[in-house]
């Protein structure tokens, strides 16, 4: 498919714009085996559009007989998006959804009321042993689905829109952004794209959404007077026209946002919700333990263990 559109020469590049709001360095988090880097939520910015949460996952080399083990674990008021670069992911989640995540792909979860999944690397995975690397994501949920049902979708590379030309290489995963559309359904309004970027391009940011993010997997790239090294997540003000340029060995990128959502959102361990007496309501019921008749469900290919619960 052909790039849509074109750098139009009327955006301000180089010097003659600086519409960074704000740069997050993103903080290291062991879980356990293999090291994410945390961007979002940081103590500048909670939200990026309805984005919450973004862990850059390796990448990591994993030796024969070692992998991931994350167990199964519940989420509520909010979408999962995981997207790898390299390696591949077993997930299973308490609607019976038993699907390996690929790169490319893109895996949408959404909690809902409440949801259960695992990701693990197993079987002939580690048998083998393979280099994984990746993105994971939540969105936060507007507040009329936070008590929708549960739901997951798989949706393979080939039937997302590519666009290939002027030296930039584009997936868009999801939403709508330079006049394509990922084919799964939104609850509100975003984007969410894999670019990669020869030295010297120029991508321009979608100018129809009103928070936007790009966060830098490997390279560099420029924006206004500034240059900025892998590892950093730019947010820019809405309203301006902006594009960034790849540095001399170009540039990965995550490319996000949207719209904002209807006001703040609580943050626990793995719950999202617009108020406290959600998150509360959600702790019981997974202290609770409850599985055959309570609020959350294991996943009945993965049910032998589960995470507990946080203390605080």
């Amino acid at each position: 498919m052909s790039w849509s559109p074109i750098l139009d020469h009327s955006i301000p590049t180089g010097d003659a714009v600086d519409a960074i709001e704000t740069v997050i360095v993103p903080r290291a988090r062991d879980l356990g085996g293999f090291e994410v880097r945390r961007a979002l939520p940081s103590a500048k910015r909670q939200m990026v559009g309805p984005f919450i949460f973004f862990d850059q996952i390796g990448p990591v080399e994993f030796l024969t007989g070692q992998g991931i083990d994350i167990r199964p674990h519940p989420h509520i008021g909010l979408a999962t998006v995981t997207y790898l670069l390299r390696g591949r992911l077993h997930h299973r989640d308490s609607l019976g959804s038993n699907q390996w995540i690929e790169p490319g792909a893109v895996n949408w979860m959404s909690a809902g009321h409440g949801i259960t999944h695992s990701e693990r690397t197993d079987g002939p995975v580690r048998d083998t042993g393979q280099e994984l690397a990746g993105v994971q994501t939540w969105v936060a949920l507007p507040k009329d689905a936070e008590d929708g049902g549960a739901s997951f979708t798989h949706v393979g590379a080939a039937e997302l829109p590519f666009l290939d030309a002027e030296g930039k290489k584009v997936r868009l995963v999801l939403g709508n952004a330079w006049g394509e559309r990922a084919p799964l359904a939104m609850p509100s309004e975003l984007f969410y794209a894999d670019a990669e970027l020869a030295p010297g391009a120029w991508l321009p940011l979608p100018e129809e959404h009103e928070d936007r993010g790009i966060y830098i997997l490997s390279g560099s790239v420029t924006s206004g007077r500034d240059s900025y090294e892998a590892g950093r997540m730019l947010v820019f003000r809405p309203g301006d026209r902006v594009a960034v340029q790849a540095g001399p060995a170009g540039a990965r990128l995550v490319v996000l946002g949207g719209a904002t959502l209807e006001g703040p959102r609580f943050i626990w361990w793995n719950f999202v919700a617009s108020s406290r007496e959600r998150i509360e309501a959600a702790k019981e019921a997974w202290r609770a333990g409850d599985w055959m008749h309570g609020r959350f469900r294991l996943p009945p290919d993965d049910d032998r263990e589960f995470i507990p619960a946080p203390d605080r």
